[in-house]
């Protein structure tokens, strides 16, 4: 490369991310394969439109990339294009939600300002692990909509369907969200599916977090039952976390009489974005491809695997663990512990110093600001693409454990730590 400063620059992040064990449950380590498609020249070609309808001339393979980026898609989550559709263009998780949002609720100026009255979006609060783009009101989804929060059980940390059923039938939402950005049970879709009827709502599911595990056969599709019945109306994902692919997104949407794929196709463009990035959407064919080897279905199993274990030991270590424990490729380790541990900013930033890359994170409940969480969030995807096994993770259970306890023996000590003693 010529430019010396921005070569300098991608060696030292090269540098970086070889020297660190990786526990951001969003990051992954792509394939060779995958780095060459987004470096090639088809990041040269606008291709404004979708394939045999472009605003430009000189889209042949164009259209044959997108195709094809559909197809396997598709085939990978083992869906029938007879039944769904997807759009392979959104650039990434939070303009593919939006792009949903904009589709299927009716917008702000389609209304007289006296007389709207903004549809509701029912999505896990953002505290109890939902995401900005589900509701939240610093997220355009909650500037232009109301969200309808949900959370967790005070007890188990987990989900209350009965609960949900509840809300959902008093507040008779839009759009029901489900999928999460720091929520480590399985979600039961079926109920969720329940829910949405009972109340005429439209069922999303954001799986962005989870896909990988779900084209692995780890975790439960959204896309249907055994049996062969219907869940989600509408899934999104990104491509760049369990799935091990560039940062992109795709919106699924099911094929029926309400035309919600065309609704979603023309959300995505002309109502959000322009030319799509061809080298993107090329670089999310190839890495669906791996996706639907068997060698990505034993990774999958492996992500979970890991997960638990790096929880098990944890726990085992006397840090509490939300919600018991886990059953996909992340946990939420409460550091705080009411006043007895180390917040989670602190806690982060001590880590990192040793080489353990982590997020601060809050935990339902928490009393702490977002800023100063309880918490910290782990994932073990990263780490199981470079080859890691359980034994692996306790062993960086115990490394973080030593970390953490050290900052906090030596606060107590030295009387400058509001650990009150832990």
């Amino acid at each position: 490369m010529l430019d010396k400063q921005i070569a300098k620059l991608i060696d030292a992040e090269k540098k970086r991310q070889k020297k660190v064990i990786n526990l951001i449950a969003s990051e992954n380590y792509v394939s060779s394969d995958v780095l060459e498609a987004l470096g090639s020249e088809l990041t040269n070609k606008y291709a404004e439109g979708y394939p045999g309808r472009r605003y430009y001339g000189g889209n042949e393979v164009s259209d044959k990339v997108e195709r094809l980026a559909q197809e396997r898609a598709l085939a990978l989550f083992g869906l029938s294009p007879d039944v769904w559709a997807v759009n392979v263009q959104p650039l990434s998780g939070s303009p593919a939600n939006l792009a949903v949002y904009l589709a299927l609720l009716p917008p702000p100026s389609s209304y007289p300002v006296s007389s709207y009255q903004p549809p509701k979006i029912m999505g896990m609060s953002l505290s109890h692990g939902g995401h900005l783009t589900h509701g939240h009101n610093v997220s355009a989804s909650g500037k232009f909509w109301i969200q309808v929060p949900y959370g967790v059980n005070p007890k188990t940390e987990t989900l209350d369907y009965e609960a949900l059923r509840r809300l959902a039938l008093r507040e008779k939402p839009a759009i029901i969200v489900a999928g999460y950005t720091a929520y480590p049970r399985v979600i039961d879709f079926k109920k969720f599916r329940e829910i949405a009827d009972a109340c005429g709502a439209i069922l999303m599911v954001d799986m962005s977090h989870f896909a990988g595990l779900v084209a692995g056969g780890a975790y439960p599709s959204p896309f249907s039952a055994e049996g062969g019945q219907a869940l989600a109306d509408v899934v999104t994902t990104t491509a760049h976390k369990t799935l091990r692919g560039p940062r992109a997104a795709l919106i699924f949407s099911r094929r029926d009489s309400r035309e919600l794929d065309k609704k979603i196709d023309k959300a995505v463009f002309p109502g959000l974005q322009g030319g799509p990035h061809l080298n993107q959407i090329a670089a999310v064919a190839v890495a669906f491809k791996e996706a639907g080897t068997p060698a990505f279905r034993q990774y999958a199993t492996q992500v979970v695997k890991n997960a638990q274990a790096l929880s098990d030991e944890l726990a085992r270590l006397g840090w509490r663990i939300v919600s018991g424990g886990t059953d996909s490729h992340l946990l939420l380790v409460d550091t705080w512990m009411n006043g007895k541990g180390i917040g989670g900013k602190e806690a982060s930033e001590r880590l990192e110093n040793a080489g353990i890359i982590v997020n601060k994170n809050t935990i339902p409940f928490d009393e702490r600001s977002p800023v100063e969480p309880s918490g910290i969030r782990l994932g073990t995807p990263a780490e199981t693409t470079r080859g890691k096994k359980e034994q692996d993770f306790r062993e960086i259970a115990r490394k973080i454990d030593k970390v953490l306890r050290t900052y906090i023996d030596t606060n107590i000590l030295m009387g400058t730590n509001d650990t009150n003693g832990y």
